[in-house]
């Protein structure tokens, strides 16, 4: 019976395991460059992960794909240190799993973890102009969504209807996708063959759910808390100064969703 029961648990945790990865058959490297603040900006670049299986896609930023898979290699953990998260910290922490129905988004906020669900609502127009990019022959769409205007060019070279961040439902893969403002620029420089089972594709499937306006309030509210600083900072006067700053940042922030829809 004790052979039995172990056999039954061990099935079940590789059952509970596979729920949090991911069959990858594509891969897409997207780079983003942007603005986060309204004025005196500088431009600032990160790298994201693009996972196709066909009718599915997963997105996530490149060091958080990088350092889930060394945590599931057991090469880091919660103990390595402050170095090691800065080594791979990001303003794009999300998790968005894409759907024909939905979008599933899992973000940290304030040190928790949350996930919410929207509506796969994407109106795109076509617009009769092509250019080409790379290798791929592209054409332009446009779109209004969470508050900016975009304008996206994809391929039908490859037919699959995804892109970096939330953009898809167009008839081919997004190559590159900018607001009309140049805020958030992101651009397709590597497509490759995959064949594996992404085991870090989502690492929180106990993150708790709650609804995406929510979410939008905790980002918005966490730039300027000041329990972020007191934790770490001593000095009464660098604390202040810190805070004023943090302070002037929430008030110059510029996300790259501006609105929920």
């Amino acid at each position: 019976m004790k052979i039995f029961y172990s056999l039954i648990l061990l099935f079940l945790m590789i059952f509970v395991k596979s729920q949090t990865g991911f069959d990858v058959l594509y891969e897409a490297d997207y780079k983003l460059i942007y603005k986060d603040q309204k004025s005196n900006a500088v431009s600032q670049e990160d790298t994201f992960a693009l996972l196709i299986n066909g009718k599915e896609s997963y997105y996530k930023n490149m060091k958080k794909y990088i350092m889930d898979s060394l945590k599931l290699e057991k090469k880091i953990n919660e103990k390595s240190g402050i170095a090691v998260g800065l080594k791979y910290s990001t303003d794009f922490p999300e998790y968005i799993g894409t759907t024909s129905g939905k979008l599933y988004v899992t973000s940290p906020v304030a040190n928790k973890i949350f996930k919410y669900e929207e509506s796969n609502n994407f109106e795109w127009k076509l617009i009769n102009e092509f250019r080409i990019i790379g290798k791929y022959k592209c054409q332009k769409a446009v779109i209004k969504k969470y508050g900016r205007s975009w304008v996206a060019w994809f391929t039908e070279e490859i037919p699959f209807p995804f892109g970096p961040y939330k953009f898809n439902k167009l008839p081919g893969l997004i190559i590159e996708i900018f607001d009309e403002e140049k805020d958030y620029v992101f651009s397709m420089y590597n497509f490759r063959k995959r064949k594996y089972f992404a085991r870090s594709a989502n690492m929180e499937p106990k993150a708790t759910l709650v609804n995406k306006a929510k979410i939008f309030d905790y980002q918005r509210r966490e730039i300027a808390d000041p329990n972020t600083y007191n934790k770490l900072i001593d000095d009464p006067e660098t604390l202040r100064m810190i805070m004023k700053k943090a302070q002037e940042r929430a008030k110059n922030y510029n996300p790259i969703e501006l609105s929920i829809e």
